[in-house]
């Protein structure tokens, strides 16, 4: 039986063309990231499975591509649970690995410390338009400041570098959970059911108001509660400030803090921002890591039609490691949407270097192969990109296929020369 040329379900081979725009955009973030501070660094592909099933993930968790126990370690005959099978698993996102790297190197790093890790992740995800079961992270995160100096300083970076790839007019969603706690109280809700009112809001773009209360309904919630929780959003919809009008609205249940943390957020970021796009107060954005224990935000980018990378502040995470909490905030850009806009738009790459075929007919070999191929690698040393190749007997479908990976010149060498 033949093998399998197709890549399996949900993963993909990358094309040259792709590939270059891949690379181009990897270094803008890279470069501008490096401009704000942040330092790089690399976690392993696999984590210890008891910390990537710590109920820290959310959905994320019933999507571990897991990793089975090998040699004389796995014991089918005598396994009676999947524990007994599995020690490792895919790293489902950076979060959990980076703070599992910061409890584990705390002490040789600087705080605050200003992270930035670019890497593949695997999620066991039914795979669609810009969802991949294989896919890259490029994540920024600011561990041990506990101000919003490092929400500012994330929503700066990342949306310079969006402006720099070319993106335009997207938006920055914003919201905090205590806000969404908040809301959830004053509207009667107890505590121990927010998670699953909070799952049901997040819908709320899919099915609206009215879908979110036959939710609500169905799952057995006061329909009192439901009318009074969505009353808050359609004032906020309706309010010259939402923020104002929900500050006024909670009275006892929100502290003055959170919206005074939010309106500095926003101040700062609108005063120096260098991309266009939009902050935009969204009390109905949730995210679903169950990890965020403060401000989280989302980029929404037109053309997409839905998130394309978001974070927020997870201050209790690295405690799960060491005992002892730290604050932390992060940013993570959705790398494979971005590529998947970028190629359907037909994104060309800017300020390439020269990209020249030094096309030999066979047959030329010797002294004059030795002179065109330094003449090649002095066209090289002054920046020039030289692609050395034999001529084929299909010459015109070859250069055709070459000026689609980006060859705008070609220089023919033959033996009579």
């Amino acid at each position: 039986m033949a093998l399998k040329k197709k890549p399996v379900n949900g993963m993909k081979d990358i094309m040259p063309d792709e590939m270059a725009v891949r690379e181009y955009v990897q270094s803008v973030i890279r470069e501008t990231y490096r401009s704000f501070g942040f330092t790089p660094i690399e976690t392993p592909c696999m984590e210890d499975i008891s910390n990537l099933t710590s109920k820290q993930g959310g959905e994320n968790e019933k999507l571990i591509f897991k990793v089975l126990k090998r040699g004389e370690k796995l014991k089918l005959e005598t396994a009676q649970s999947e524990a007994d099978l599995v020690d490792f698993g895919m790293r489902y996102d950076l979060t959990v690995p980076l703070c599992r790297y910061y409890a584990n190197h705390a002490n040789d790093l600087p705080t605050p410390f200003k992270a930035l890790q670019m890497g593949n992740v695997w999620r066991a995800d039914r795979p669609q338009r810009g969802r991949y079961r294989q896919f890259m992270q490029c994540d920024i995160d600011i561990l041990g400041e506990p101000s919003n100096l490092a929400e500012i300083e994330l929503i700066l970076a990342t949306t310079t570098t969006l402006g720099k790839i070319g993106f335009q007019n997207f938006e920055i969603r914003i919201n905090e959970r205590r806000i969404l706690k908040a809301m959830a109280a004053y509207s009667g809700f107890a505590e121990e059911d927010y998670d699953k009112v909070f799952i049901i809001l997040d819908k709320m773009d899919k099915i609206g108001p009215d879908g979110v209360a036959q939710e609500l309904e169905k799952e057995g919630f006061a329909q009192e509660s439901a009318k009074k929780y969505l009353s808050l959003f359609e004032g906020v919809e309706k309010a010259e400030d939402g923020m104002a009008y929900l500050a006024e609205q909670l009275g006892g249940y929100l502290e003055d803090e959170v919206v005074d943390n939010m309106r500095e957020i926003a101040q700062a970021v609108n005063a120096s921002r260098a991309a266009k796009f939009e902050l935009v107060f969204d009390p109905t954005l949730v995210r679903g890591m169950s990890y965020y224990t403060g401000t989280i935000f989302e980029i929404a980018i037109p053309e997409f039609g839905g998130s394309c990378g978001g974070g927020g502040r997870y201050d209790k995470m690295v405690g799960n490691f060491t005992g002892k909490d730290v604050p932390a905030c992060g940013f993570s850009i959705g790398f494979e949407r971005i590529i998947l806009l970028l190629m359907e738009n037909g994104f060309r790459i800017p300020e390439q270097p020269k990209k020249t075929v030094y096309m030999l007919e066979k047959g030329i070999s010797g002294e004059k192969l030795s002179a065109i191929i330094g003449q090649a690698q002095q066209a090289r040393a002054n920046g020039e990109q030289i692609l050395v190749v034999r001529m084929n007997k299909n010459k015109k479908f070859q250069k055709e296929q070459l000026t689609k990976e980006g060859y705008d010149d070609f220089k023919e060498f033959y033996n009579r020369d």
